[in-house]
């Protein structure tokens, strides 16, 4: 597998609006000190909360935004890259298992799309009604390192099928942490010449910002439309 220099600016990750707006909870109460209570309550349970105070089996809490980067992360991006580390599924996605998350991005915010447009088709069909809307927020990240390179392989980890993919995938990625590397570089499975970034290391994720937002439309079918906002 060849390794690639990386230097670039703004790939996108995108997330659901509904974790990038203001805590939902202030609108229970009528002061701050209410809220502070209402937090440190919610604060029991919230996965990012206990790896950030406790650390948790798949992830050292010193590894985490908070404890490396305090000061440059202070307005913005902290919470963000701490849960993408602690919330996963219970399998994992493609290259992270159950116990440990990652931050998955990519060059272009047509190849995010796709990849999280997937996602939402493939819940959809579970319940066989492709009638939705979906609202993200992006949000931009920069990167610079020497990274593995799926391009130009037949890798099993980059079959479209999850369950052939994801166990490869999950395989491949706990094998190149072992082996020192902190993120890879991959095509994209769901859009064709999309490029994409995952990061194993929450260390490695810079400058983070918001970008811009995009709603995905299911008008009855599984393909679905996109409109920006």
């Amino acid at each position: 597998m060849r390794v690639v220099s990386v230097k670039d600016r703004a790939l996108v990750r995108l997330i659901s609006q509904t974790h990038h707006k203001p805590p939902v909870l202030r609108g229970l109460v009528d002061t701050d000190a209410e809220a502070a209570i209402l937090a440190e309550l919610e604060g029991e349970t919230s996965a990012r909360l206990i790896a950030e105070r406790e650390g948790s089996p798949g992830i050292d809490r010193r590894e985490l935004a908070f404890a490396r980067r305090a000061q440059d992360l202070k307005l913005y991006g902290q919470s963000h890259i701490n849960a993408a580390f602690t919330y996963t599924r219970p399998t994992g996605n493609r290259f992270n298992g159950g116990d440990r998350g990652a931050w998955y991005c990519s060059w272009d915010v047509l190849t995010s799309v796709q990849e999280v447009g997937f996602h939402r088709t493939r819940e959809l069909g579970f319940i066989g009604r492709y009638e939705d809307e979906a609202f993200y927020v992006e949000l931009l990240a920069d990167f610079i390192g020497d990274f593995p390179d799926l391009h130009a392989t037949a890798h099993p980890a980059l079959a479209r099928d999850p369950d052939v993919g994801y166990p490869a995938g999950q395989a491949l990625a706990d094998e190149l942490r072992r082996a020192g590397h902190r993120g890879l570089v991959y095509p994209s499975v769901r859009h064709a010449g999309g490029r994409c970034f995952v990061a194993f290391d929450p260390g490695i994720i810079q400058n983070v910002r918001p970008g811009a937002s995009w709603k995905l439309v299911w008008s009855g079918a599984p393909d679905f439309a996109v409109e920006g906002m």
